[in-house]
């Protein structure tokens, strides 16, 4: 209950800044060109509460799902739907014999259609361009005022373990070797890694690396299961070095292989049969290997060194010994205002690209749509990224999150505002409008194509659920 509670609060708040920006540029831009804007909602369906001020609604609806600006005469159909409504009045109207005039958007200054096509773009792109200047100022917030840094960090991409018979042992990869090249990134580091990983679900990557000054190109054959949510490099048999220092004791549970075999805490584990591990990641797949074959530690404490031996039990259905480590100390090192706005640059940049990217492989079938994350999804991020001990996993999901909104939302696909633009473009190119009923027909079709997707993604999200994955291998 605990975390679908923060789940929830955590999704909302996220998805609410992210709507209220998008929505926000579109708005704004609108209201710099004079066109009408009769609704700003987050939300969809019934109205939950909100206020009116000028021509505007601001309101919250019954959804939390996304968000819209209504402006007049945007919808194709609306002007069908305002002569109809005009013609029953005059029906019932014995003063006007006459008719009414039909409803004309481009007679209505402040209607969306009677203003130039290159202002309508401008109003289409403002939105997915709120979502970038949003993550642009995150980073720049978080680099400029914060960057968490180890006080103590790794300099190099170095492994720290590899598990045997896993796909990193198959690929030749060791222990202490130092990654040069993963797949085409040059000096990654271990976030571009799992980035390119998650990209190559199933496939072959080149890996050049570092061992005892020679380069050495190997080939790491990708598992399948990479695009699951929840994948881990630990997954794929290649552990990840991020400090220099060994594993320090903070605690020992009672009743444990730690307690039984003398550790304890303020314990500095210096190796483990001979290797010299820097994590409990890799510790604990070390163990799993092992199948609780006893281990030889070599530990130092107070100055002095001690050799111990501690037998592995099986604690929460994997091998442990019973003792949680020392946290790696966090400074923050903020940096002067030119280098952070370089790095959030960068970062938009990179992240930017790797989207890209990602969706070209899903029209070319290296990757799967599975691998989309939805609400549900989301809200599992959001939670995750709340609880977990720093201000870098929030920021980095919130900038990440608000690229994604941007670039999905400059796909050439009607209703979104890639498909606003491309009709524009179109009839721009035609020099005349498109009909009205075939806009019409083409926007109801996109809203069941979208529907059907939504679903399936609400869906695929579902079935990623710890109630639904708990009895798989």
């Amino acid at each position: 209950m605990h975390d679908f509670l923060v789940s929830t609060v955590a999704f909302i708040v996220l998805i609410g800044v992210m709507v209220v920006v998008h929505e926000f540029g579109h708005f704004a831009v609108a209201k710099l060109c004079g066109v009408r804007v009769e609704a700003f909602s987050f939300g969809f369906g019934p109205r939950l509460f909100g206020i009116k001020y000028g021509e505007t609604d601001y309101k919250v609806c019954l959804l939390p799902l996304g968000g819209f600006v209504k402006m007049t005469g945007e919808s194709p159909g609306e002007e069908s739907q305002a002569n109809a409504s005009a013609a029953a009045r005059n029906e019932s109207s014995s003063r006007d014999r006459e008719g009414l005039p039909a409803y004309d958007p481009a007679d209505d200054p402040g209607a969306f259609t009677s203003h130039p096509r290159w202002q309508r773009m401008l109003i289409g792109v403002a939105g997915p361009a709120a979502n970038f200047i949003l993550a642009l100022a995150l980073m720049i917030i978080y680099f400029g005022w914060i960057n968490e840094v180890p006080s103590v960090q790794m300099k190099t991409t170095t492994v720290d373990w590899v598990v045997p018979g896993s796909a990193a042992a198959r690929a030749g990869l060791e222990p202490g070797d130092v990654i040069r090249r993963f797949d085409s990134e040059d000096k990654p580091s271990w976030m571009d890694v799992y980035a390119r990983v998650k990209l190559n679900a199933n496939q072959n990557v080149a890996v050049t690396v570092e061992r005892g000054g020679q380069a050495l190109h190997l080939t790491l054959h990708i598992p399948a299961d990479a695009k699951a949510d929840d994948f881990d490099l630990n997954d794929a048999g290649l552990l990840p070095q991020y400090l220099p220092g060994p594993i320090q004791v903070k605690d020992v549970q009672a009743d444990t292989p730690a307690q039984r075999a003398g550790l304890r805490p303020g314990d500095a584990i210096q190796s483990v049969d001979g290797h010299d591990f820097h994590s409990v990641s890799s510790l604990v797949a070390y163990m799993q290997a092992g199948q609780g074959k006893p281990l030889s530690l070599v530990v130092l404490r107070n100055g002095a060194q001690l050799s111990i031996v501690a037998h592995p039990a099986k604690l929460d259905s994997d091998w442990k010994l019973g003792f949680a480590s020392i946290l790696p100390p966090v400074r923050q090192n903020p940096l002067p205002l030119k280098m952070a706005v370089a790095k959030s640059t960068g970062f938009c940049s990179d992240n930017s690209f790797l989207i890209v990217e990602f969706l070209q492989r899903i029209f070319e079938h290296k990757v799967s749509v599975s691998q989309m994350a939805g609400p549900v999804g989301i809200a599992r991020m959001a939670g995750d990224a709340a609880e977990m001990h720093g201000w870098y996993p929030k920021f980095y999901l919130a900038s990440v999150i608000s690229l994604n909104l941007g670039i999905l939302n400059l796909l050439p696909f009607p209703i979104l505002d890639g498909g606003l633009i491309l009709l524009l473009l179109i009839e721009s190119v035609i020099r005349h409008d498109i009909n009205s009923a075939v806009k019409e027909r083409i926007y109801q079709a996109a809203f069941v194509v979208l529907v059907a997707f939504f679903a399936f993604i609400i869906f695929n999200d579902v079935t990623k659920l710890p109630i639904f994955t708990h009895g798989k291998p």
